[in-house]
């Protein structure tokens, strides 16, 4: 071999041995980028932990925290043996890969660790909603019971339909003119509205706190307060911080050109939509009732950002008024319609989960780029408008045939196991222990002095002794008595 051919294979090899270690950079730059934005998107559980204690009575301090405790341990163990193979499992079979994953099991194969942490740190988030909904009067043995479904079963095969190759929401129609797909950058119709529909079922199911609404439905509903302002503020900046994240780290990949100015786009249009959303709800709710209320402006402004997560990475930042705009709306009208109808959702669970992802995944093929709202202006003087117009709106109505199926799955599951609960009147607690708060009786564990609570705490093991002598005859009351 002469010298020049030397010189050709070992420039070929320096040339191969560059390469690897451009995609070796290539590769830790992503998962550092997936590992950081999931260690904010794990963080949102603190914000979800303030944001529901200080929504809540002294009493029940305790419960809604170790609730969500356990939203992030049962997950990570649920997601870890089944979640992600239902989630992300190639299948060897057609037709069952268009519905569900099955291999990977307990994380056998795997390799893609930094996306494994980043969707449990998605499925935690689905669980955790549900939490709010439920809070102060759920039994807590059976709170773990369904969340453990949720992480596991109901929201995995949620993120297959939509996110994996094979699902059959991802795949859509495919024709010569037609190409329709699930549109949901990060979330908003698996992660939230899964939560929030399912936050719905329960809030119902379960029924209101005593001494919400009245019986007979003449009286005012009694309007029963959080013990802390200060928690709850914490908590919606903790949550408006993770969304960021939750939102731009979407992206996944970060090396590659423009991917950079996705991510920022996202976050953009995420903050301006929760400030569209935010304004929105403050101003009609002053110009109502007179008062600029924090508390309600927290969760118009969460709505808002939830509602930016199907289409964030899309979306021109002018577009983001339209969507936080009607987020803002959407809230006021769900918050305000459940107590009409004597559903008591302490956390508005439903109406900025639920309320915000359908209206998000709708918005998304709106006021996108390639939404309805572009394709109509595209088509105006184009020889191909009908054609634009034709895309648009099929993705539209592929998108909703989407939000169906995810309200559909996700009730189709969750309201067997609440009737079921209830049926056997394990779904919440006894009247005695509702009242005197969740904290002591259940937990063994006061979040404040005994003697802060106020209402008769400070004999704790006499009246520990007459709950438990009571607690099947009173749990049966509940089940009879609908405001219990």
């Amino acid at each position: 071999m002469s010298s020049g051919e030397n010189y050709t294979a070992e420039i070929i090899e320096l040339r191969r041995e560059i390469e690897q270690i451009r995609q070796d950079f290539a590769d830790n730059d992503n998962a550092f980028f997936l590992c950081s934005m999931a260690l904010v998107i794990f963080f949102m559980q603190c914000g979800f932990a303030f944001l529901e204690a200080g929504a809540v009575r002294s009493k029940n301090t305790t419960n809604i925290l170790i609730k969500n405790l356990l939203d992030s341990c049962i997950s990570v163990i649920g997601y870890w043996s089944l979640g992600w193979a239902f989630a992300f499992g190639d299948s060897s079979n057609k037709v069952v890969g268009l519905f569900i994953g099955h291999s990977q099991f307990f994380l056998s194969g795997l390799i893609n660790y930094p996306m494994f942490f980043y969707q449990y740190a998605f499925a935690a988030t689905s669980a955790t909603i549900v939490s709010g909904a439920v809070a102060e009067r759920c039994e807590f043995a059976n709170y773990i019971v369904y969340s453990t479904l949720i992480s596991t079963v109901v929201y995995p095969i949620l993120t297959h339909w939509g996110w994996h190759k094979e699902g059959w929401m991802y795949r859509g129609i495919q024709t010569s003119d037609i190409h329709t797909t699930y549109m949901d950058f990060a979330g908003a119709g698996i992660v939230h509205l899964c939560g929030g529909i399912i936050s719905l079922a329960g809030a119902y199911i379960i029924g209101p706190r005593i001494g919400r609404f009245s019986k007979d439905g003449n009286e005012d509903p009694l309007e029963i307060k959080g013990h802390s302002v200060p928690f709850v503020a914490l908590g919606g900046f903790i949550l408006m911080f993770g969304f960021l994240a939750f939102n731009g780290g979407s992206m996944a990949d970060i090396v590659q050109p423009g991917e950079g100015e996705i991510v920022a786009l996202a976050m953009v249009n995420t903050i301006l939509c929760g400030a569209f959303a935010a304004l929105t709800f403050l101003i009609i709710h002053y110009l109502t009732k007179g008062k600029w209320t924090l508390l309600l402006t927290i969760n118009a402004c969460l709505t808002g950002m939830v509602s930016s997560c199907a289409g964030c990475n899309n979306m021109e930042p002018w577009a983001s008024s339209f969507t936080g705009i009607g987020a803002g709306l959407v809230y006021l009208g769900l918050s305000n319609l459940l107590i009409k109808m004597k559903v008591d959702d302490p956390l508005d669970a439903f109406a900025v989960h639920g309320g915000g992802g359908l209206w998000g995944m709708l918005s998304a093929c709106i006021i996108t780029r390639k939404g309805v709202a572009y394709a109509i202006a595209n088509a105006i003087g184009n020889n191909n408008g009908l054609l634009l117009c034709s895309q648009a709106f099929a993705q539209l109505g592929w998108q909703m045939i989407c939000v169906l199926a995810i309200i559909t799955w996700s009730l189709l599951w969750m309201i067997p196991i609440f009737l079921f609960l209830k049926k056997i009147g394990k779904l919440r607690v006894a009247p005695e222990i509702e009242i005197n708060g969740l904290d002591i009786y259940k937990h063994g564990e006061a979040a404040y002095p005994l003697h802060a609570y106020g209402h008769g705490w400070d004999d704790y093991e006499p009246i520990k002794e007459k709950s438990l002598q009571n607690y099947g005859k009173l749990n049966s009351n509940t089940e009879s008595d609908p405001q219990c």
